[in-house]
């Protein structure tokens, strides 16, 4: 019985450790879903960086944008990295998510694009534009426009918020195709299904497009829209998660960035 008795505390002891181990490895392993460009290769260039200081970096690529917060909230990534502020905040509205900005690292300015025109002085009345089913963009997209003199919006209305509802005048009277997918901006660029098209730098640089080169408008540095990481509420302040941090706002990370996307994706300081 005494012998039973050792063998029994001895793998009890293995269970033990083997739990432990488990938890410090899973303490130092972080799990990111993020958008194939940019952001998955600003992870990948993390990921060595990371790695001298003691965690892995595993990235879970993501082809759309649904799936990654439902993702975060499920607890199956630790984190995500493909969205801006307005997004985030109305998907935490609209699905009761409790997801929370761990902090800024780069802006993708936006563009609006087109085979049919060279200057914004040449569209003519009556044009199309096709834009996305992401109701967090229009306003990015109407700003854009009315940056250009194209429309105005109706006096005292967010305009980070605003809709296509919110437009007061229109002079060219252009006209908004039926919204899409983002991620079926490009193609339908390529088959010039409409004489303008507003599409996420990330689906641009995915299909080859320049924006600082291509676009017929393209968003300024001082865009509002910065690209984030989020976590769960109270994940923020986890060792591994401000480790995360560390790095992503770290020289080389912001030295590649600029070097990499020549103006397309500009880096955020802490």
């Amino acid at each position: 019985m005494k012998k039973i008795s050792l063998i029994v505390t001895a793998l009890f002891i293995l269970i033990l450790a083997a739990c432990g181990n488990k938890t410090e490895q899973d303490n130092k392993t972080i799990v990111i879903g993020a958008a194939n460009v940019p952001h998955a290769e600003i992870l990948e260039k993390a990921k060595p960086l990371l790695k001298k200081q003691g965690f892995n970096l595993k990235i879970k690529v993501f082809q759309d944008i649904v799936m990654p917060n439902k993702a975060l909230a499920d607890k199956e990534i630790d984190a995500n990295y493909f969205q801006h502020v307005p997004y985030l905040e109305s998907e935490n509205k609209e699905k009761g998510y409790n997801l929370v900005n761990a902090g800024a690292v780069h802006i993708e300015p936006f563009g609006i694009y087109s085979k049919n025109y060279k200057k914004v002085s040449d569209i003519k009345k009556n044009a199309t534009i096709q834009i996305s089913s992401n109701s967090a963009d229009q306003g990015r997209i109407l700003m854009l426009l009315e940056r250009e003199n194209l429309i105005t919006f109706k006096k005292g209305v967010n305009k980070v918020t605003a809709s296509i509802k919110d437009i007061d005048k229109n002079p060219k009277n252009i006209t908004f195709k039926s919204p899409i997918d983002p991620g079926l901006l490009p193609k339908a660029y390529e088959n010039n299904e409409a004489d303008l098209f507003a599409i996420n730098t990330n689906y641009a640089l995915d299909s080859g497009l320049t924006p600082n080169k291509d676009a017929l408008i393209l968003e300024g540095s001082k865009s509002p829209y910065v690209n984030i990481v989020a976590v769960r509420k109270g994940d923020e302040n986890s060792n591994k998660i401000k480790k995360l941090m560390s790095v992503l706002h770290s020289k080389e990370i912001q030295d590649f960035i600029k070097d990499k996307y020549k103006g397309a994706v500009l880096p955020v300081t802490k």
